[in-house]
């Protein structure tokens, strides 16, 4: 299409990425969104949006539109994914948006069709829908194309996709509502138990950033935190250990581990020996979790490997495929349906 830029975007819980083809990826920002709530006016977008959580006034929420991977609020992610795409086309010639967008393996078409309509919305001319275990796969350097089966496991902010890859399709997957912001929440709930103190979300991030493993590793450090006393209701500095943190992500880990085992148990014969010489690949920023690795190949005996750049893998697989495609179409096909 004349006058258009093909734009990739991995449409995330915690984060959204944006791809440009010929440029690569052009920004990496928080799915959060900050609006008045008298007027409707959205303030901000992104991360000036996510420092204003939990520091805002009455009038002013902000909030991640998206959750466990699909569209919580419709109107607000449609006005965050305007303010990206518009901000992607600046200094540009191009008035036109073709836009591939990532989307989790196990979500209906209703949510499917949520995702297309909120992209439309926000000025994308041609939308097209990617699942996330392929644009990962894709994103990892993955030969899916060849008659051999590959196992991804995209570990992200709100949901952990599992997938079971052949021939450029998926032969089995599955989604778990077990990710980054349940790691979070975990880490939360335990200092709250065992500490009796109440933190927030973004203390609960940098502790699992600083502090969070699998398994013990050397050096293990502690950590000081400060949040509101449940007792007392007055701030409180408490010292937390990696140990401790390791406890309190356990639980989470352990049901990402349970859906490995689950899709492993439904993948066809020939496909599993395929897996057992090609191991299991990590990706999403989950998978930069200290030990986690290992772990799960303690727990499941086959080899893990870690892609390069994980966080990122998605949108490369989203960058790949805007690369490969000559043109779109007027419709996208979703499991055989078409989105006109």
């Amino acid at each position: 299409m004349l006058f258009s830029r093909d734009i990739g975007i991995d449409l995330g819980t915690a984060t959204t990425s944006v791809c440009i083809k010929g440029k690569g990826i052009i920004m990496r920002e928080p799915s959060v969104v900050a609006y008045d709530v008298r007027t409707d006016e959205v303030k901000a977008v992104g991360t000036a949006a996510k420092e204003m959580i939990g520091r805002t006034p009455g009038s002013i929420v902000a909030v991640r539109p998206l959750k466990n991977g699909v569209i919580a609020d419709f109107d607000v992610t449609a006005a965050m994914l305007k303010r990206f795409i518009k901000d992607s086309q600046k200094g540009s010639i191009f008035s036109r948006s073709r836009v591939i967008v990532s989307i989790p393996a196990g979500v209906t078409e209703v949510e499917s069709r949520a995702v297309y309509d909120a992209v439309k919305q926000a000025g994308g001319t041609e939308v097209d829908l990617l699942e996330v275990p392929v644009a990962a796969a894709i994103g990892a350097g993955l030969p899916i194309n060849d008659p051999t089966g590959f196992m991804i496991v995209d570990i992200g902010g709100g949901t952990t996709e599992i997938a079971i890859i052949s021939l450029g399709g998926i032969v089995t997957a599955q989604s778990v509502r077990q990710a980054g912001d349940q790691m979070d929440e975990a880490i939360i709930n335990y200092v709250r138990r065992k500490h009796r103190l109440v933190i927030g979300e973004r203390t609960a991030e940098e502790i699992k950033i600083k502090l969070g493993s699998c398994l013990a590793y050397d050096g293990e450090g502690k950590m000081e935190i400060s949040g509101r006393n449940v007792d007392e209701s007055l701030p409180k500095s408490i010292v937390i250990t990696a140990s401790e943190v390791r406890d309190a992500l356990r639980p989470v880990v352990d049901k990402i581990v349970d859906a490995i085992k689950n899709t492993l148990e439904k993948t066809p014969p020939e496909l599993a020996a395929d897996i057992l010489n090609n191991g299991i690949t990590l990706t999403g920023a989950g998978a930069e979790l200290r030990g986690i690795a290992g772990y799960i190949a303690g727990e499941t005996e086959f080899s893990v490997n870690v892609a390069e750049n994980p966080a990122d893998c998605v949108v490369l697989g989203t960058l790949k495929k805007l690369d490969e495609e000559s043109g779109f179409d007027s419709y996208v096909f979703r499991r055989g349906k078409q989105y006109r």
